[in-house]
Formats: structure tokens, sequence, C-alpha cells
């Protein structure tokens, strides 16, 4: 029995045998920049939490725990997108539609946060547009409606 006729034969997408867009490698690294970002946001929170003198102790923590879970989404897209696999497009663009309100908010801020929400903002702008390119769509094999059975 042949590789191909295995059905224990690893997943292949249509273009895979090429190389990857650099569309797709700019997008992965932006959804796994925004992930690295979470985590350290995370982190940085559980620490103050539990090290420091917190108003709510409890709140800090599960504020600090659920910024790293949340990074798992980016991170994963941006896994499947470098392994040009067809379902991390979702997580990745539903990634950026999450940031651009927290974008948002920033900018509504007079502080510090204004710069980070300009930077969120334009990274998350970035990446939904690299991400809906017909480049990277044909790239990880992702059909239009009506073209599922070609």
């Amino acid at each position: 029995m042949s590789s191909e006729q295995s059905p224990l034969a690893p997943e292949t997408t249509p273009d895979s045998a090429g190389p990857r867009p650099r569309r797709v490698t700019y997008a992965a690294a932006l959804a796994g920049l925004e992930g690295l970002a979470l985590v350290a946001g995370g982190v940085w929170i559980l620490v103050l939490g539990l090290a420091g003198d917190p108003d709510d102790r409890q709140q800090a923590v599960t504020g600090g725990v659920t910024l790293i879970v949340l990074a798992l989404l980016p991170l994963l897209a941006a896994r499947g997108l470098l392994a040009l696999r067809g379902w991390s497009r979702g997580p990745a663009v539903i990634t950026q539609i999450m940031a651009l309100p927290v974008a948002y908010n920033l900018l509504q801020a007079d502080s510090m946060a204004i710069p980070a929400g300009i930077a969120l903002a334009v990274v998350a702008v970035a990446a939904l547009v690299l991400l809906v390119n017909g480049e990277t769509t044909r790239a990880l094999g992702i059909r239009g409606p009506g073209n599922a059975a070609k």
C-alpha cells in the first residue's frame, strides 16, 4: 500500500510542495507576535498579582491566567499558517477581529496606552489584509462558496 492510499498519510495541502508565500509567513509572524504579547502580559499580571500587593489578588491571578489561555488562539493559528493548514486562517482572523476593539479602547485612554493602541490597530489591520489576500487563500487551499466540489 503506497503512502497515497494509506489512511495514516500526513495531510497535505494543494500547494504544500511549493514554497510558502511571504504573505502567509508575515501573517503567521504577526499572529505569533500577538500571542507572545498576550503571554507576556498574562505573566506580568500574574506575577504582579502573586508577588505584589494588588487590591484583589484573585482577580489579578484570574486575569493573568485568562490572558495566557487566550494566547493559545493566535499561537496555534501562527503554527497552522506556517504549516499551510487551511483551518488556521479562521482563528487568525478571529484574533485580529478581537484585537480591533481592544486597540480602540487603548486609543480612547489618556495615557501611555495610546501608542500601544496604535501599534495593535496597525498589526491587526495588516494581518487581516494578509489573511484575506487571494494568494494566502490559494496557498492554504481554501475554496470560495460554490467551489467546494472542484
